[in-house]
């Protein structure tokens, strides 16, 4: 899944985890992009599935690429890997809108030196559903801090000068998110013109105040000093940092 080089400046990164049967439906927009000038290129970067994502990968052009379990240090891997001057980073089970490549085309030629990420919703209409939303959404304006499934959109400069990914099992997204605050201020992160849909699946399972109450626990622990690796074993899921 490769754009022209000469043209295509977005490499997408997406770590996966046993995500063959679900990442369909995020890959399929990706092509558009790639068949119509945007995209570079798509690195999965994968954890140790037990799943066919490899053969997946092979058979829709994308590259494939094996790193230690954890998003943090998948996404390293990942990002290290991509060639285009511009990254963007999705989760698998992040869903783009029909508007995803005007949203982003627009941020490359107005932000070329800014980072971006979308506002979000989830892949239900109820009340809690959109307060939790709503909530994330909020949190990214007033605090500047878009968490993973938001998607982040950067130049890889910006990306470098930032220090990258750190390679940890949890908070890697905030991590990165305050490295650019601190390196080019609060203006280098901006919301896209643009709303990503993601899955509720885990709300849906823990209830969604408990969840929640959760992530926002999580934060304020890791904000006091805790350890991401013991968070991460707490959280209950040794891969990714929280989700909205």
């Amino acid at each position: 899944m490769s754009g022209s080089p000469d043209r295509a400046s977005l490499s997408v990164v997406i770590p996966t985890l046993d995500a063959a049967a679900s990442i369909g439906p995020l890959l399929a927009p990706l092509a558009e992009g790639a068949a119509a000038g945007l995209v570079r290129e798509v690195v999965l970067a994968d954890g140790g599935s037990q799943d066919d994502i490899a053969a997946l990968a092979e058979g829709v052009g994308a590259c494939f690429v094996s790193a230690a379990r954890g998003r943090g240090r998948q996404l390293a891997v990942g990002c290290r890997a991509a060639s285009g001057p511009w990254i963007l980073v999705l989760h698998a089970d992040t869903r783009l809108p029909a508007d995803w490549q005007a949203a982003v085309r627009a941020h490359l030629d107005r932000h070329p030196t800014a980072a971006g990420y979308f506002r979000l919703r989830f892949d239900e209409a109820s009340p809690a559903a959109k307060l939790v939303a709503g909530w994330a959404n909020l949190r990214s304006r007033v605090f500047v801090l878009p968490y993973g499934d938001q998607g982040l959109l950067m130049p890889r400069a910006l990306y470098q000068q930032a220090g990258g990914y750190p390679e940890i099992a949890l908070m890697e997204d905030v991590v990165l998110a305050d490295a650019i605050r601190r390196t080019a201020g609060r203006e280098a992160l901006r919301v896209l013109g643009a709303t990503v849909t993601t899955s509720a699946s885990r709300y849906r399972r823990d209830g969604w105040l408990r969840r929640g109450t959760r992530n926002l626990l999580t934060l304020i622990r890791w904000r006091l000093g805790a350890d991401p690796e013991r968070l991460a074993e707490g959280y209950g899921r040794p891969r990714g940092g929280p989700s909205a």
